[in-house]
């Protein structure tokens, strides 16, 4: 082993090692991750709801961590509502049949989650969709209920961007709208969506509500939205024994991995990554033969014109003559920005006559041009023709008097 080996060698040992202290004393990232179990504390568990809920004892609380399948298939399966808190649930058509039968019989199901069960929706005939603000694409949305007795002045905010999920389809003879969500603080009416209904099924209800969110964490440490937990739990048979489903849960309910002690710390677990990454990287270079020959790379092909005639080509053969028109007009706007450093945020007389004299041409000549491209422009719909005759006048007003053209486009 020579000097410069290991000279190398001991530099990339450092490497690592300084990388590695980098990322340890990093601050730990906050955790997104929609889990819902009980005992985590990241911003989307429930610890919070479900400790505040439990020690409250408004309700005697038993959690259920089997399949839904499982319980129903015992010989005794007691009463009361069936509590259901996650980012998804999928029931299978055997468990929603024992769910439905079990309902049927007086009892209630709660099912908060951003995706419920497909065949839960069809039969109950409720289709979900999802919606964000139109003027800045976010999708942080404030909760309320529609009993005026539960009502607040103000909906409750989250102030993070969820998946904003409301019920875009619902059997009004039936069903009764309990909840609403908006993006706006004081929203109009039509644009309040429904997140949270009631049911009716045979001596039984289903409460359905499209927001987990609203019970976790860092929903219920803000401000007084406790207050909307609250005012939701109230819907619920007061009294009844509540069976909280530990087992749709997207979050662990136990370690699986041999390693969890290494990998819950966040320093331990980047050290056992770079150690991995650097003993791999030692043998991938000293296993290999210390010369090999360089391989010779062929420059990439610019096919840029060829690509743009392929996707000219396709828009001439779908007769999409108003986009290559719409296309044609801002190219030869960009030119002219370009070109003749002009701005084209005002097309009127002072800026043709500034166009017709940088580019030598007549004012009349740069007025017509801009008053058929302002017609085209507008124009729903545009034909063959009147697109081939605009490139043409577009195409001989590029060209100088001395007969030469400044671009190719």
């Amino acid at each position: 082993m020579n000097n410069t080996f290991k000279i190398t060698f001991a530099a990339f040992i450092l490497l690592v090692l300084a990388l590695t202290y980098l990322e340890a004393s990093e601050p730990e990232p906050v955790n997104w991750t929609p889990s819902y179990t009980a005992k985590d504390k990241i911003p989307l568990g429930s610890y919070v709801f479900f400790e505040s809920w439990k020690n409250s004892k408004s309700a005697e609380i038993e959690k259920i961590s089997i399949p839904p399948y499982e319980f129903f298939q015992q010989d005794s399966v007691p009463g009361g509502t069936y509590f259901f808190l996650n980012h998804y649930i999928a029931l299978d058509d055997a468990e929603l049949e024992d769910l439905l039968e079990w309902v049927k019989k007086g009892n209630s199901a709660f099912l908060s989650a951003n995706y419920l069960s497909l065949n839960l929706l069809d039969t109950l005939q409720i289709e979900t969709s999802e919606f964000m603000s139109e003027k800045d694409f976010s999708s942080a949305p404030r909760f309320n209920l529609v009993n005026p007795e539960l009502k607040n002045k103000t909906a409750y905010k989250l102030n993070h961007n969820i998946d904003a999920i409301f019920f875009s389809k619902i059997d009004t003879a039936n069903h009764v709208v309990l909840g609403t969500a908006s993006l706006e603080d004081d929203p109009d009416p039509k644009d309040q969506k429904i997140n949270f209904i009631k049911v009716p099924y045979g001596d039984g209800t289903f409460l359905l509500h499209t927001n987990p969110q609203a019970f976790s964490n860092y929903f219920l440490l803000l401000d007084n939205n406790y207050e909307y937990a609250e005012r939701v739990l109230s819907y619920l048979n007061p009294g009844g024994k509540i069976l909280w489903d530990a087992y749709y849960k997207s979050g662990k309910t136990f370690y699986s991995s041999p390693l969890y002690i290494l990998l819950s710390n966040r320093s331990l677990k980047w050290a056992y990554y770079f150690a991995i990454i650097a003993g791999i990287l030692f043998i991938v270079f000293e296993g290999k033969r210390k010369q090999r020959p360089i391989p010779v790379v062929q420059a990439l092909k610019n096919q840029t014109y060829e690509y743009a005639q392929t996707v000219a080509d396709l828009y001439l053969e779908q007769k999409k003559y108003k986009e290559l028109t719409d296309k044609k007009i801002d190219l030869f706007l960009e030119y002219i920005r370009l070109n003749y450093r002009l701005s084209t945020q005002e097309i009127n007389d002072k800026f043709c006559r500034d166009l017709a004299s940088r580019a030598e041409k007549e004012p009349e000549d740069a007025h017509n041009l801009f008053k058929k491209i302002n017609l085209l422009k507008n124009r729903k719909q545009v034909t063959k023709d009147e697109f081939l005759q605009l490139s043409r006048e577009i195409n001989n007003f590029k060209v100088q008097k001395n007969g030469k053209r400044t671009d190719t486009a």
